[in-house]
């Protein structure tokens, strides 16, 4: 089946260890490629000539990183998908392989329905802007493991050997924290983008580097689509004669749980989330319905914000 000049197509491509996997919709032309120099040559000269929509590969850990710095320096339309994404809709779809394998077809059909937004894997920059926002998050949940176990502890050696622990992973965090600050300070257009961010009442240092390093998008998409990419658009929990409250779900967690803390400070000092909360309550809405209704309210925002490049001005 060839491909018709002029009409869409998607491409997936499942990345392992020594070789490319790739399948075109709607085509169904499927092919492989080495993962090396020479397969990633010819892999970008065919996809060139087919002039995709989208392609679509998934975040296995590290083996995607050098394909996806080959196909967006290419100039291809390429987004980087959660694994388990695309395998939750493989399963629902019925087109989970057999070995349960993510395989480039399932990709493919997740490109052509999903259709996700353009995403590459960050330049050099950004990327190392993400991993340090990461560690800072792995250094909070070892000092809060750590003080756990200090409360527990009785043995005099052994509280001693938290506290040294404590003390170590608290310098770390402190000098994690100067690092980001430095990174977003050195880039005119991430300073410019904090300046703005921590502008809004209830937005501080933490929020606008997470928002910076794991949210590129915020300000390039609609209020709705951005709530979506975070996981706080309501979703309905409907099946046949089955009708549930609307929940939120999915998206990128690091952010939603930065956007939940900033929230809660918003309630406090920001005049018009607290307004919207206090509406909220006052019209019989439950806590945790008015928060995340505020969660989105903060979001959009954020997003306008950024967007027209204006900082939060108090009516």
């Amino acid at each position: 089946m060839e491909h018709s000049p002029g009409a869409p197509s998607f491409v997936g491509i499942d990345v392992s260890k020594d070789r490319l996997d790739v399948h075109v919709l709607p085509s169904r032309q499927a092919f492989a490629v080495a993962r090396n120099g020479e397969g990633l040559d010819r892999l970008i000269a065919t996809l060139h000539g087919m002039a995709p929509s989208l392609v679509v590969l998934e975040a296995t850990g590290g083996f995607e990183l050098t394909v996806a710095a080959a196909l967006t320096g290419a100039g291809l339309p390429l987004a980087v998908v959660n694994p388990r994404q695309i395998r939750d809709f493989a399963r629902a779809t019925g087109r989970l392989a057999k070995t349960d394998a993510l395989d480039a077809a399932a990709i493919a059909l997740f490109a052509e329905r999903i259709r996700p937004e353009p995403r590459p894997v960050a330049p050099a920059d950004a990327q190392a802007l993400a991993e340090l926002v990461a560690r800072r998050r792995q250094l909070i949940e070892m000092i809060g493991m750590e003080a756990n176990r200090r409360r527990q502890a009785r043995a005099p050696k052994v509280q001693r050997t938290l506290d040294a622990m404590l003390k170590t992973l608290e310098a770390q965090l402190a000098e994690l924290d100067r690092e980001i600050d430095d990174t977003i300070r050195g880039s005119p257009a991430w300073r410019e983008a904090d300046d703005l961010l921590t502008s809004v009442p209830g937005i501080g240092d933490v929020t606008s580097s997470t928002f910076i390093a794991e949210l590129p998008e915020l300000g390039h998409l609609d209020r709705r689509r951005i709530a979506a990419l975070v996981g706080v658009a309501p979703v309905n929990r409907d099946s046949g004669q089955m009708r549930g409250h609307r929940t939120i779900a999915g998206g990128r967690a690091a952010v939603r749980n930065v956007l939940y803390m900033a929230t809660l400070s918003a309630i406090r000092w920001n005049p018009v989330i607290k307004a919207h909360y206090q509406q909220l309550i006052q019209r019989g809405r439950p806590k945790k319905v008015a928060l995340v209704a505020c969660m989105r309210r903060l979001l959009g925002i954020l997003n306008a914000i950024i967007r027209t490049a204006s900082p939060w001005q108090t009516a």
